[in-house]
């Protein structure tokens, strides 16, 4: 196969991964009701005048599967950190101890389960969507490839192990999504 074509499949390999691993951090951030530090991730607090992760000026720690407990290093980050979470969306009121902040992971229902589940094929369709559009780069790149020499056997050759690619890449995001679905409705 050609060096240039063989390039190309590298670079889409990465691109491909990198979108695998960006699904998976946006499946990771659903809640499946039960207590991880990972569902604060997306949290940054003003510290000294610098916008900083939570998990950077705190610790994050699961004492049981429905609760969060954020021991911040400093004191005063409690209010902060406090304003952060409630700031976020998540859902979740901390309840601030002057010590401690705790989260209490509700419970889901069975209509929040449907909705949740509803949320991840969306976030694996957008995975798959991605994965389908580095695709198209791809091939859009080995047909160009056209005027440097490449053959149309070589062409053709690099177009089917991109598709191969995609395919295999499509079927990790599907098995992402599917691991995700059943830990949120498993009860």
């Amino acid at each position: 196969m050609n060096e240039l074509i063989k390039l190309q499949l590298d670079e889409t390999a990465e691109g491909m991964e990198r979108a695998l691993v960006f699904a998976d951090n946006e499946l990771t951030k659903i809640r499946a009701g039960k207590a991880m530090p990972s569902m604060l991730d997306g949290i940054y607090v003003d510290y000294y005048g610098a916008s900083t992760p939570l998990s950077q000026v705190a610790t994050i720690n699961t004492p049981d599967a429905r609760t969060l407990v954020i021991q911040p290093w400093e004191k005063p980050l409690l209010k902060t950190i406090e304003k952060a979470i409630i700031d976020s969306n998540l859902g979740l009121n901390p309840q601030n101890d002057g010590n401690v902040i705790r989260l209490l992971i509700p419970p889901l229902t069975e209509e929040r389960r449907r909705d949740l589940v509803k949320k991840v094929k969306d976030e694996a369709e957008k995975g798959r969507v991605v994965v389908r559009n580095l695709r198209k780069e791809a091939n859009e790149q080995i047909r160009k490839l056209k005027n440097d020499g490449v053959s149309e056997d070589e062409m053709k050759d690099g177009e089917g192990e991109i598709q191969k690619l995609t395919d295999k890449y499509i079927v990790k995001v599907d098995k992402l999504a599917e691991l995700k679905e059943q830990d949120i409705m498993t009860v």
